[in-house]
């Protein structure tokens, strides 16, 4: 059997477990291997390490109920970039950050925002294609269960528009009480066609962690930079915690149309 080093294993029955591996592709047979697998033990749930990428079938069973991957437990903070965690993933996990980002950017509809900032327990082993499969799969899965709670739908091209508008908010706001009011300030000064001029909207990919100068407001040229150019970004700044996406979705009632920032918040 050919197969990945690592694998990701379900919670359920047996025969869920070899079905969710056939739909990804395994070389399994459902009606059969449910029947070989009890033989070896229940499957168990998690990262399982196979350790090799093509082995007997009998030898895959035998990993697969008996093979614990090892662990390792890496966490996104709210506000930082796509490009900043994958930079921390590929040195806590001995990857390359540059393939990382080029397998996310074939699975995720857009480049950044949608990771959920939280502590991701991933096995040492797993290489990049699958990493970033895994990643989007249960980001996506995460936003649409959040939209349907919100809005008893999920409409992927209004909800990137919260998910742009949260980013800001996250860089913006410095605290979760700040958020609603923050967010009224972005939607006033959107409803009157004024240019958000608001620094985080520079701290994007590679630059998430770097002062916004007047040198940067001059020379960025990007359609990030809203001292230049009205409306939203394209995309996210950043990834974003759900207070963010809930103060987005719902902003404090204000006239505000800027906010200045002082030791004990705006």
């Amino acid at each position: 059997m050919n197969t990945t080093s690592v694998v990701f294993v379900p919670q359920g029955s047996i025969t869920q477990i070899i079905s969710y591996l056939h739909e990804r592709n395994f070389a399994l047979i459902p009606s059969l291997d449910t029947i070989i697998v009890r033989a070896f033990g229940w499957p168990q749930s998690g990262w399982v390490d196979i350790g090799v990428p093509s082995l007997s079938r009998g030898d895959f069973f035998y990993r697969l109920t008996h093979a614990k991957a090892a662990i390792v437990s890496v966490t996104l903070i709210p506000g930082q970039t796509t490009v900043q965690f994958f930079d921390h993933l590929a040195q806590t996990l001995n990857l390359s950050s540059e393939k990382l980002m080029e397998a996310y950017l074939q699975y995720a509809p857009y480049p950044e925002g949608l990771l959920f900032p939280e502590t991701y327990h991933l096995p040492m082993g797993i290489k990049e294609r699958h990493l970033a499969y895994y990643l989007v799969s249960l980001s996506e899965a995460q936003h649409e269960e959040l939209s349907r709670k919100i809005f008893a739908e999920y409409n992927p091209r209004k909800w990137h528009r919260h998910l742009i508008v949260a980013s800001i908010i996250e860089k913006e706001a410095a605290s979760i009480e700040e958020m609603p009011l923050v967010s009224s300030v972005i939607y006033n000064r959107l409803k009157r066609d004024m240019k958000l001029q608001m620094d985080g909207t520079l701290n994007y990919g590679p630059f998430g962690n770097q002062k916004v100068t007047p040198e940067r407001i001059r020379n960025d040229t990007s359609p990030y930079n809203t001292y230049k150019y009205a409306g939203l970004p394209p995309n996210p700044v950043a990834t974003v915690s759900k207070d963010a996406i809930k103060a987005a979705i719902f902003p404090a009632q204000s006239d505000y149309l800027y906010f200045v920032r002082n030791k004990k918040g705006i």
